[in-house]
């Protein structure tokens, strides 16, 4: 384990960035840490000295009920996000440093967010999973995998309509499977193919996906092994033919040849956190745009391997949580035993309408006005029978006046309260936090409460999540997804669950209305089909499954030297 140091040293820590606090950490052979839990180098396929893949008997089904899984979510964030993966990994070591052994298993960040508005996506300070740099850029290769076998189903079905002899007669008219790149670029939403003459392929409109936006990225998420990803995989929707029958990618033959590209990435990966733990990241997918998970198999085999795993579910407890407790742990049969919610003082004063500019200003009437969407967060928490426990990820700004108004609000509501220091004394920061958690995990017999049936109508389910969740008063349709309503009935698809695409800014689909927006409309503008992810995806508002870059992008921040020290990498 390593120790912390610099306690005292507050103002030192708080001007090193997340890159230099990693450096200062000796990493552990990954094979010590695979030893933590039990697992001998003879199960590991090493890449390097620091990263290793687990093989996929570890997640199978385990039924042991003294197994917990912690579910770590947040407050509707400001844009810089307010801290989950950080309060997620300090919180799993503070389970390690209490006596229960616990393992964190966690998504790999994508290289839009890390060239784009985030920096780096692996926790911060002495909350870190390790390599950084390794897992921020192209760790193991999972993310490039996918994004290659999405592809070939896009090089096969536009293959088939240059075909003659072999032709599904697909009509290219209602191909909607995109392209993906792992890459916030703007200019490649919409695009045409073909170009080129009669050697070049039939002509069309498309465009392009971020590759955590796939449904090759979804279903990976949610395979069960190997056979249940070529099933998904060959469940896909393609599109229609010129007969008005479905094409799906088993049609086209492309399952066998989708997984081989995924053999590997199937694997979860096995790293260590700043503590010296053991953590387990796989699968990436948004929570925005999609489900907003790690994968099934991450979660399983961690389970396996510990008493304890806490995960955490991007952006807001109304998007990545949600989805993580009606898709994927509906799917799979897990139940988290305790719930955490992450806020910072900033969050609420943004949601009580403080400027950007001005967060860092101590101002607890400001707080005082956000705490309504804190209120709304911790009731949709209670709709699925959980219990949830607030914890305030603490900057170095926090005022003792708002961290004291906080923790009387949270007194009254009747919710456990804890302030994390994790960033700053990684575990040992958040020591209190573990312990209520463990409480709460220990004495939890209940399964979660799902919000609504995947058997019920499609429309239905939208209205569930969009009045209980967001707090919608109504939901408008498009002419275009009142007709992807009619095609989700022809497919006889009517019985998956709903994955909406929103802004994370906000609980409604206007990124503008902040706080907790009362009398709003949820426009449903489209409903994209993700049949063998198994989920619907109604898009609503303004929200793009391609991200732009900002206009001051991390990417120009960031460099490496001619020793092949990297920097600007947050």
């Amino acid at each position: 384990m390593v120790l912390i140091h610099d306690y005292d040293h507050n103002e030192y820590i708080s001007r090193m960035n997340d890159i230099d606090i990693a450096r200062k950490i000796s990493l552990k052979p990954i094979t010590e840490i695979a030893a933590q839990v039990g697992l001998t180098s003879d199960q590991l396929e090493l890449y390097g000295k620091y990263k290793a893949k687990l093989p996929l008997e570890l997640s199978h089904k385990n039924g042991d009920p003294k197994k917990k899984l912690v579910l770590v979510s947040a407050i509707s964030p400001t844009p810089a996000g307010e801290g989950k993966t950080t309060t997620s990994i300090g919180l799993s070591d503070a389970l390690n440093l209490i006596g229960h052994q616990s393992i964190v298993v966690l998504r790999e960040p994508s290289l839009g967010p890390v060239f784009g508005m985030k920096g780096g996506a692996t926790g911060g300070g002495y909350a870190q999973v390790l390599p950084m740099e390794d897992i921020n850029l192209h760790f193991t290769g999972d993310f490039s995998a996918i994004e290659k076998a999405h592809n070939l189903l896009a090089a096969l079905i536009d293959n088939n309509i240059q075909s003659k002899g072999r032709s599904l007669g697909i009509d290219p008219r209602t191909v909607l499977w995109k392209r993906v790149i792992d890459m916030n670029d703007r200019a490649l939403r919409h695009t045409i193919v073909g170009l080129g003459g009669n050697t070049g392929g039939m002509p069309r409109e498309t465009g392009f996906d971020i590759t955590a936006a796939s449904e090759v990225m979804a279903i990976l998420c949610l395979a069960e092994d190997l056979s249940d990803l070529k099933r998904r995989l060959g469940n896909i929707f393609v599109g229609y033919n010129f007969d008005k029958k479905p094409v799906y990618a088993r049609d086209l033959n492309a399952p066998g040849a989708m997984a081989t590209l995924l053999k590997d990435a199937l694997k979860p990966n096995l790293v260590q956190t700043a503590g010296g733990f053991p953590a387990i990241i796989h699968g990436g997918p948004f929570a925005n745009i999609a489900q907003g998970t790690n994968t099934v198999i991450a979660t399983r085999t961690g389970l396996n391997l510990s008493e304890y795993v806490v995960t955490e579910a991007g952006f807001g407890f109304d998007l990545g949580a949600e989805k993580f407790l009606d898709i994927k742990c509906v799917s799979s049969g897990l139940s988290p035993k305790a719930a955490v919610l992450v806020a910072t003082t900033r969050a609420i004063k943004y949601h009580g309408g403080v400027s950007l500019q001005e967060l860092k200003v101590p101002n607890v009437a400001g707080l005082m006005q956000g705490l309504p969407n804190l209120d709304k967060h911790i009731e949709n928490m209670f709709k699925f029978g959980l219990k949830p426990v607030v914890a305030i990820n603490h900057f170095t700004t926090d005022s003792e006046g708002e961290i004291e108004a906080l923790e009387k609000h949270c007194q009254a509501l009747g919710v456990p309260f804890a302030v994390s220091k994790v960033w700053e004394k990684g575990g040992h920061g958040a020591l209190k936090l573990a312990e209520i958690v463990a409480e709460i995990a220990e004495s939890n017999e209940e399964p979660f409460t799902p919000l609504y049936r995947w058997d019920a109508p499609v429309k239905n389910k939208i209205e569930i999540i969009a009045k209980e969740i967001y707090g919608a008063n109504a939901i408008d349709y498009t002419s275009q997804a009142k007709s992807d309503l009619r095609k989700i009935d022809k497919l006889n698809l009517n019985h998956l669950p709903i994955c909406i695409a929103k802004t994370q800014k906000s609980l409604s689909d206007n990124p503008k209305l902040l706080g907790r927006p009362e009398n709003f409309v949820v426009t449903v503008r489209q409903i994209e089909i993700a049949s063998g992810a198994g989920f619907l995806i109604p898009i609503t508002g303004d929200i793009m499954r391609m991200p732009g870059l900002p206009e001051l992008p991390a990417a120009e921040n960031i460099d490496i030297d001619n020793e092949g020290v990297i920097t600007g990498l947050f």
